[in-house]
């Protein structure tokens, strides 16, 4: 498609009204290759959303390399939140529990359950054996690949002796028995594959003959025609009485569907969802592709060719089921395919057509492939966007920037243009009213009760609506914290996106369903709101708070109080290279948790202080800023104590900032002392950020102490000395 093209479907994806919901269930290799083509081409209308356990995804592929310690977590791992970024769809990590065929919905454990108008299901299968005694609290299952990949990781990187049992002697077990004595070798590793039956079957004699020397080679002790009695903390016990012993025992066996297909009314053959050619299920409405389907028209051992295979075709037929106009594709896989079995070190066997090959060539070989479609997904193109018009006003360019504006508070108007605004409205007359100068939130006496207030909207930093209502309402929520109060009342505005009455209502019910979650548990209660439609969701709240004694505000802060931080910083850049494209997924997914979480806590437990403030758009140097001014002192930082998010460090130095960031630096008065990436990380939009409390020097290790019992990542960061208005970085 040539780039005109592309920037015009963008240009109408903005445009054309949101009237249909796919849903991905799972994060398989299908469903990987689909969000990167959706990318390339998106069907406007259409909002996407993929559901899988965890942000990221393992390649099938290379995971006895990984075993083997030839590959990296980070080379072994898809990255689910890039590719949904670049495909504008929104990620909801949480595993799929049953589909409701009627009301058309995926249910989720843990959270609401999501609207579809179609769904694909790409969840592969498991190789857990519930009814193998002991096998649930021993033994640890192959498949799903990410969990057996990190405690693999873990168990490795500690054992002194190790010994391990491999459960299930088919390719997969074999493969990564070799691995696992590959990367055990230096440690005397022992290694021991065990089979109810004949190992390897289903392989050719030449094929077979060639692994079991491989095996033999690499170490690997066979034990086959022994059925296992039971799976124990000591090892695996067979029938027979024999013990083989093992602090690792993986599961290669068995591998089955996942139990919840098994309620979703579905048509299944042997527990997985059969399909036709254009991979439909029974329902219309739902695909399915890779393990987790059974192709009726030409059935086909579990094999990850044949999802890669099925991707071009579940998009065309996914595309054509939301048009309700579009021609379906048939898929036909082939008869044989070429089997790269890795054995152990770098060599591996070829197998197609009866003919086995082995050595270090096809090792390479199967390398190649594996690195070029773990390429493919992770070097995402650029899209073009719509260019600007050949006139436009001076100073557009200029304004407009060089990059995307940031969702958030990195969104928020500049600390300066804001104050300087402020400064020109008159003083209120009213005597219910307490002017809090440099405070988000407004003192309200009514009936000699203490009440304050304050309002926070957000322009959407993510697809998922529902997560964005919960860090909007805790961003909202930081202001009446911030002043030791606590929450009472709350009134809802949203903008949506266009979009049909059908998909409004859905929004709308995830959006409320998400704010009273978590307003409720803030001892508040929604009292009302308002809603329209716009170019894009912005979701804000005004909440009304109780102060049972004297505010804390900005200006109470004195001479050698210690400055504690409730929180960790960097949600800002992470953001920025989020929306670029360049941010590892869990560093995302972890940032979002730190968001998430409520200051209710933290502010009683900082009741005693002496200033405080909420971490928002204005960065630790522009709210200690607003501290310093109104009490009348300095600050110092000590960088090396201010806790990070993951990964905000690393994008720091890449040269990532918020586009909130060159205001933030102005808008933050005098600032001096250390340079580089750490100190430009403290003019760093937050979003739901911490709490920055000026508190008594004596009491601030046994509250940082208190804190974190209670779950806070808090710090102690620095200090307010005497001085003019100021921070030192040091």
């Amino acid at each position: 498609m040539k780039g005109a093209k592309r920037a015009y479907i963008r240009s109408m994806q903005r445009t054309v009204p949101l009237t249909r919901d796919l849903v991905l269930i799972g994060g398989g290799h299908s469903h990987a290759l689909v969000l990167r083509m959706w990318g390339m081409n998106p069907l406007p209308g259409v909002r996407v959303t993929v559901i899988n356990p965890l942000p990221t995804a393992a390649y099938s592929g290379m995971l006895p390399g990984f075993v083997a310690g030839h590959y990296t977590r980070d080379q072994l791992d898809i990255d689910l939140v890039r590719l949904a970024r670049f495909a504008g769809a929104r990620v909801i990590i949480g595993a799929a529990e049953g589909i409701d065929t009627e009301k058309r919905e995926v249910r989720i454990s843990g959270q609401a359950p999501v609207s579809y108008d179609v769904a694909s299901v790409d969840v592969g299968i498991t190789s857990e054996m519930p009814a193998l005694p002991g096998f649930p609290e021993h033994g640890i299952p192959a498949k799903p690949l990410a969990e057996f990949a990190a405690k693999w990781d873990a168990y490795r990187s500690t054992a002194k002796a190790p010994k391990v049992a491999v459960i299930g002697a088919g390719i997969a077990g074999a493969e990564l028995a070799m691995a696992m004595a590959h990367t055990l070798k230096d440690r005397s590793g022992k290694v021991t594959l065990i089979d109810k039956a004949t190992a390897l079957p289903g392989m050719t004699d030449k094929a077979r003959a060639k692994v079991l020397a491989a095996m033999a080679e690499a170490g690997v002790d066979l034990v086959e025609n022994a059925p296992i009695a039971s799976v124990g903390a000591d090892g695996v016990r067979l029938k027979d009485g024999r013990l083989i012993e093992a602090e690792f025992v993986n599961g290669a066996a068995g591998a089955r569907p996942h139990d919840w297909i098994a309620t979703t009314g579905l048509d299944l053959v042997d527990g997985y969802i059969p399909v036709g050619p254009t991979l439909r299920s029974s329902d219309p409405l739902i695909f399915a592709t890779g393990d987790c389907a059974h192709m009726t028209h030409a059935p086909r051992p579990k094999a990850g060719v044949y999802a890669i295979r099925q991707a071009p075709i579940l998009y065309n037929n996914l595309r054509a089921a939301l048009t309700e106009q579009g021609r379906m594709r048939p898929y036909q896989p082939q008869r044989d395919y070429l089997k790269l079995v890795s054995l152990g070190r770098r060599s591996a066997l070829a197998d197609k057509f009866g003919t086995a090959v082995r050595g270090p060539l096809l090792w390479l070989w199967k390398d190649w492939i594996d690195r070029k479609f773990m390429a493919m997904l992770d070097d995402l193109p650029n899209m073009p966007v719509p260019p600007l018009p050949k006139e436009v006003a001076a100073g557009a360019v200029e304004a407009l920037g060089d990059k995307p504006m940031c969702g958030g508070c990195g969104a928020k108007v500049g600390r300066g243009a804001l104050r300087n605004a402020l400064a020109s409205l008159p003083a209120t007359r009213r005597k219910d009213i307490t002017p809090l100068p440099g405070d988000d939130a407004a003192l309200l006496t009514t009936g000699g009760a203490q009440q304050v207030i304050t309002t926070d909207h957000l322009r959407s930093l993510t697809n998922d609506h529902a997560l964005m209502t919960r860090i909007a309402v805790v961003h909202a929520l930081g202001d009446i914290w911030a002043m030791g109060a606590r929450p009472q009342a709350a009134t809802v505005n949203v903008i949506l996106p266009r979009m049909s009455a059908a998909l409004q209502e859905r929004t709308m019910r995830e959006i409320m369903g998400a704010a009273n979650e978590v307003i409720s548990s803030a001892g508040a209660a929604i009292v009302g709101g308002h809603s329209s439609m716009g170019n894009e969701l912005t979701i804000g709240f005004t909440f009304t708070g109780l102060c049972e004694k004297a505010p804390i505000t900005f200006g109470g802060a004195k001479a050698g109080d210690a400055l504690i931080l409730t929180k960790p910083v960097g949600s800002g850049v992470l953001m920025a290279a989020e929306m670029a494209g360049i941010a590892p997924g869990e560093d995302v997914i972890a940032a979002y948790a730190q968001m998430l979480q409520p200051q209710g806590l933290a502010s009683e437990n900082l009741g005693k202080a002496h200033a405080m403030t909420d971490l928002t758009g204005f960065g630790i140097a522009g709210h200690l800023s607003g501290i310093c001014e109104a009490s009348g002192l300095a600050a110092e930082i000590s960088l090396d104590a201010v806790p990070l998010m993951q990964g905000a460090l690393a994008l720091s130095e890449k040269g990532v900032r918020s586009s909130l960031y060159p205001d933030n630096v102005a808008g933050a008065g005098a600032v001096t002392g250390r340079k580089g990436p750490l100190a430009d990380l403290m003019f760093d939009p937050q979003t739901a950020g911490g709490l920055l409390a000026a508190v008594p020097a004596d009491m601030a290790d046994e509250l940082v102490k208190k804190l974190c019992l209670a779950g806070y990542p808090a710090a102690r960061i620095g200090r307010m000395i005497e001085g003019p208005p100021a921070i030192t970085l040091i």
